[in-house]
């Protein structure tokens, strides 16, 4: 049973969203790319990120964009791997990633939501596992 299944926290893992001239549109937008950070001193197995944005539109319209999922088999100790690009036309949604990961057999998970309007180049920071800056959820 659900109730059954030990839930530990998820520390030294985190989400980041990153300005990224090679995600550029044709239209000449910027491009941004989401990243998956392991901090820690191990491996994370059998990665699953889901993604998707829900909000409204201006008008008060209920705006739903569609799951998409991403498996990675392993991701290396402090390491930074591309999830995907992001459209800024998206940045006025709850943008959510919900990873889910094994630790040896213990597995965990952690919905990482972007607010909206907070992936703006004022909320830039420092990320050590990128060499640059962009938009840390953790």
């Amino acid at each position: 049973m659900k109730e059954d299944i030990n839930f530990d926290p998820v520390e030294g893992v985190s989400v980041a969203i990153v300005p990224d001239e090679a995600a550029a549109t044709e239209d000449g937008k910027a491009g941004w790319q989401v990243y998956l950070l392991n901090h820690n001193a191990y491996p994370l197995q059998n990665v699953i990120v889901n993604s998707n944005g829900y909000g409204t539109t201006p008008e008060g319209e209920a705006v739903r964009t569609s799951t998409l999922r991403h498996v990675f088999v392993e991701v290396e100790p402090h390491t930074a791997v591309p999830v995907e690009p992001i459209d800024p036309d998206l940045f006025h949604l709850n943008n959510q990633y919900w990873v889910s990961y094994y630790r040896d057999a213990q597995i965990f998970d952690k919905k990482f939501i972007f607010v909206p309007d907070s992936i703006v180049p004022a909320n830039l920071t420092p990320i050590s596992l990128l060499g640059r800056e962009g938009v840390l959820h953790g």
